[in-house]
């Protein structure tokens, strides 16, 4: 830690939930596997029901727009025109994994508390795993969603690659919003309760079946940068129907914007972390 006045400096909890973690990989990885056993303990096809019930629902979507309403128009995104079905498809999968990442993540803490009243154990991994078995289910959707959009024509291209930058930064944005949100909903039942409130709204508001660079007015549309899962979601777009780069000249004012929330989030989620980690054992 650094030593300022003769006070110890851990960058608003940062440091601690740093060495929560050195040397705690593999328990991590052990611990998001029985995550995803414990959610579906009982269910004779277990984790695979992850699995079955988003691409029920792409089904659904698929059939509604393809088949009953039949929207010839389509949708204009950069500098070309797809059909309802694939633009919603390229957005829905990551909100998919958003969604829960932040309702998950935000009971994480409730959910185990049998860790958190054991003082050795490092009560910010909780976090860490729940949203890493969450990911495990997503790289299988995006697999599903990949076969599917080459089945129509898209790809394959190097640009495709770039989901996994936009998986990784998706995983560590809203695991870092988990140390906000996991004390403070263990905290408060309220809290949670508003996140599941808000949630649906996230979604409207997100570009999952919109194109929110086509937004008028201007200043409206540089706004919709602040909402991250537009980022995510144009991103996922970008790489599997676009092939735009990561960090095209374009879009350089939305990439600085995101940087700048990332950060922000990462000191604000650690200080808050740190302020409720001593009494989450007596509040729960």
């Amino acid at each position: 830690m650094i030593k300022i006045e003769g006070k110890k400096f851990d960058w608003f909890g940062l440091t601690q939930i740093l060495k929560e973690h050195k040397g705690k990989l593999r328990q991590i990885r052990m611990l998001s596997v029985n995550e995803l056993k414990k959610k579906y303990k009982g269910a004779a096809l277990g984790p695979i029901w992850a699995l079955i019930k988003p691409t029920f629902t792409l089904f659904i979507l698929w059939f509604a727009f393809e088949i009953g309403l039949k929207r010839n128009g389509g949708v204009h995104f950069i500098n070309g025109k797809y059909t309802q079905f694939v633009f919603m498809l390229t957005g829905y999968v990551p909100w998919f994994y958003i969604s829960e990442c932040i309702v998950g993540g935000s009971r994480s803490i409730r959910s185990n508390k049998q860790f958190v009243t054991k003082l050795s154990f490092p009560v910010s991994n909780i976090m860490t795993f729940t949203s890493l078995s969450g990911l495990y289910i997503h790289i299988l959707l995006c697999a599903i969603m990949y076969v599917v959009l080459l089945c129509l024509g898209f790809g394959p291209s190097i640009y495709n690659l770039q989901f996994i930058y936009y998986a990784l930064m998706m995983y560590f944005f809203f695991l870092v919003l988990s140390w906000m949100t996991a004390p403070l909903s263990a905290f408060s039942k309220d809290f949670e309760n508003l996140i599941n409130s808000v949630i649906t709204g996230l979604f409207w508001l997100s570009g999952i079946f919109w194109n929110t660079y086509d937004i008028s007015p201007l200043w409206l549309r540089k706004l919709m940068y602040f909402n991250p899962i537009n980022y995510f979601v144009n991103g996922y777009r970008k790489s599997f129907l676009t092939d735009t780069f990561i960090f095209d000249s374009n879009y350089t004012t939305e990439t600085i914007v995101f940087y700048a929330e990332f950060i922000f989030m990462i000191f604000l989620g650690a200080h808050t972390y740190k302020k409720f980690r001593k009494i989450l054992p007596d509040v729960l």
